[in-house]
């Protein structure tokens, strides 16, 4: 009879740990991020890998590369840029290394705020800066709509 319990016994708690471990690898980490920040998340990466992964100096060519990306109204607004600044990072020449996409802010059901974290690495300079990105559903697809930098 005490053999068969401590069968029993081993089984219940066989049955716990594996069920405790499935509960754990299916729910992970909640993600706290509203559905509305995680489409426009995706959008966003996308556009500031293709700009960090190509030309980052403005030009009316480099413009028409990120278009797809870009409400109207914002693409107009950017046509009058300077070449030689890059407007979707600092606004200047100073053209960061890297970036990532931080905090999402939801303004409303079509648009949503971004903070983007820029990064300057090298022998002679580690600095990191950061710039605000509003981002519009429009037509159902999100778009950046604006970049405001928040140079020191």
């Amino acid at each position: 009879m005490h053999n068969s319990k401590c069968k029993i016994q081993n089984l219940l708690v066989s049955f716990c740990v594996v069920h405790f471990a499935l509960l754990t690898v299916t729910c992970g980490v909640p993600n706290l991020e509203t559905p509305v920040c995680n489409e426009a998340r995706t959008v966003v990466r996308e556009f500031y890998s293709l700009h960090f992964g190509n030309d980052m100096v403005f030009s009316q060519e480099t413009l028409k590369r990120r278009e797809r990306f870009l409400t109207q109204g914002f693409s107009k607004l950017l046509e009058a840029t300077n070449d030689g600044v890059d407007p979707f990072t600092t606004g200047t020449d100073d053209i960061p290394k890297a970036f990532r996409v931080g905090e999402c802010r939801e303004i409303s059901a079509d648009r949503v705020e971004f903070q983007i974290l820029l990064f300057w690495r090298d022998d002679t300079r580690s600095e990191q800066r950061e710039v605000k990105l509003e981002a519009a559903r429009q037509n159902e697809k999100w778009l950046v709509d604006k970049i405001a930098s928040q140079n020191p």
